[in-house]
């Protein structure tokens, strides 16, 4: 058994500017996507905007200090993940490969990163 988890990375100001058609081919893209993980679909979501995210860093003595949203500016942004478990040794490589060519498919933005869990 090994779980893998999904970082969906993509354009924020793409995502705004998408048209109905758009959204809707992105939507059956992620219905696809969870159809072919099946039960391995451990979990999923999509993000908010980077602009409501919260930053939470230590100070020098160590205490916790939040910040409203990133500081810098990023052309890429998390908007999503999943968390996949991928079952069996044999299984395995022939279910990652087809998980690596469903997450890079236009449904899943421009990139994606598949980090062991």
């Amino acid at each position: 058994m090994a779980k893998y988890l999904v970082l969906i990375y993509g354009s924020e100001q793409e995502w705004d500017a998408q048209t109905p058609e758009e959204l809707s081919a992105k939507e059956a893209g992620h219905i696809a996507f969870s159809r072919a993980a099946g039960a391995g679909r451990l979990s999923g979501e999509e993000l908010e905007s980077a602009t409501s995210a919260t930053t939470l860093r230590a100070s020098r003595d160590g205490a916790p200090v939040v910040t409203d949203g990133p500081f810098m500016e990023t052309k890429e942004a998390l908007g999503g993940f999943y968390i996949v478990d991928v079952l069996g040794s044999t299984t395995r490589a022939t279910r990652d490969l087809d998980l690596a060519e469903e997450c890079t498919q236009d449904a899943f933005e421009r990139s994606c990163r598949r980090p062991p869990v």
